[in-house]
């Protein structure tokens, strides 16, 4: 009979209690890579589902998931005149946060340059795209939205008319599309009382020059909607995406943009580093650390247990070696013990966490190179941990057996 699986069973309980203490510390280990690879996945969603080679935002800043960018619409028509660029769209993305059925409502907007993008690329599992210009979205199923509800944003009421699944923002907030004039409508939203301020300050600008004393015709469309006066620009947007055509070098393109000093221009790998530095790269730390401090407190929990087992038949392994035992034999039931813990913690800690991960409210993305990690840590920890137990039963005399 194995000796390691005789002395388990003669200290089952403390080592059932043990190893589901290690297999819940494992879980968590598993848990933390699993929401850093969620963070990343989420984070890169809308960077890489729009499908851009070129990111145009505004100049000296770094991109509209990093910061604000705003960029006259008219840039769209700039890039598309470049030579390599195939197509250029606008590109709007915000995040509110409104009130809806009487729950807040947190919502990462993103308008679509509609007709030419109505959501094709989009992860649907319900519904259809965009098929008009105007109050109609499709959103993420976090947002808790069914086909066909109905929406207030601003001044206005959207329809859901489609679904998407793992849409969501670097935040965790699920995204709704929009098209870009929607998007840049909730963002640009003004309560009336503001507009009728906003109306009246122009009309007593206008009145206090000469140009407004002689032509009435200003006073009248000074305090008009500002899309009907043409020195007030539209909504900006938040930043110009473009595709390449095929065969063409993206550094020709950006020796192109060099000279536009209004601009700053990234490709889409740099678009991404900026991202996953930006507001990925803190959490990642953090997450790291935690991954580690839980490993070491596993593995301290696993050496101790291991060395008081041993401590409890110290009379046994001098018995053993009154009778001739090799130190092969002692050395193997105490390794083959930390190896059988590790384990089985390891089972618990996996199958445990196929049941709780999908309850967190973050996405927990566990991927078979991490466990494949994870499983190889457990094995040197097993090993670590079982030298302070080899350590002393080596140090135990036989004659100990008959003192």
């Amino acid at each position: 009979m194995n000796l390691a699986i005789r002395d388990i069973r003669h200290n089952l309980g403390r080592f059932v209690l043990t190893t589901l203490g290690v297999g819940m510390l494992l879980m968590t280990v598993m848990g933390m890579g699993g929401i850093y690879r969620g963070l990343v996945d989420d984070a890169l969603v809308v960077t890489r589902g729009v499908g851009a080679d070129l990111w145009i935002v505004q100049h000296d800043t770094r991109g509209p998931f990093a910061e604000v960018s705003r960029l006259p619409r008219s840039i769209v028509d700039r890039v598309a005149t470049v030579t390599g660029v195939a197509d250029a769209r606008e590109f709007v993305f915000h995040t509110i946060q409104r009130d809806h059925a009487g729950t807040p409502l947190r919502i990462g907007v993103l308008g679509l340059d509609w007709p030419i993008d109505k959501g094709q690329h989009l992860p649907l599992v319900a519904g259809r795209v965009l098929a008009r210009n105007h109050y109609e979205m499709i959103a993420d199923e976090s947002l808790g939205l069914p086909l066909g509800a109905r929406v207030r944003l601003g001044k206005d009421t959207y329809e859901v008319v489609g679904l998407t699944r793992a849409m969501v923002s670097s935040g965790g907030d699920g995204i709704a599309c929009f098209t870009s004039s929607d998007a840049r409508a909730i963002q640009f939203d003004t309560p009336a009382e503001a507009l009728r301020l906003e109306r009246e300050a122009r009309l007593a600008r206008a009145a206090e020059t000469d140009f407004g004393r002689t032509q009435p015709r200003v006073l009248e469309r000074a305090t008009g909607a500002s899309a009907t006066i043409a020195a007030l620009p539209a909504p900006a947007i938040s930043a110009v995406i473009a595709r390449l055509m095929p065969g063409t070098r993206t550094d020709d393109v950006l020796r192109s943009f060099a000279g536009w000093s209004d601009v700053t221009v990234y490709t889409a790998a740099q678009q991404e580093d900026l991202l996953l530095k930006g507001s990925v790269d803190r959490a990642r730390r953090q997450i790291l650390l935690f991954r580690v401090l839980l490993t070491l407190i596993s593995a301290v929990i696993m050496a101790l247990i291991i060395y008081t087992l041993t401590l409890d038949k110290l009379h046994t392994i001098a018995l053993l070696k009154l009778i001739g035992a090799p130190n092969r034999v002692i050395v193997g039931l105490i390794m083959q013990q930390s190896l059988i813990m590790g384990a089985l913690a390891y089972a618990v800690g996996y199958f445990a966490g196929q049941g709780i991960f999908p309850l967190f409210p973050r996405r927990v993305l566990v991927i078979g190179d991490d466990l494949l990690r994870l499983g190889g840590v457990v094995l040197v920890i097993s090993v670590v941990a079982s030298l302070l137990g080899i350590w002393k039963a080596m140090r135990v005399a036989p004659n100990e057996a008959i003192g």
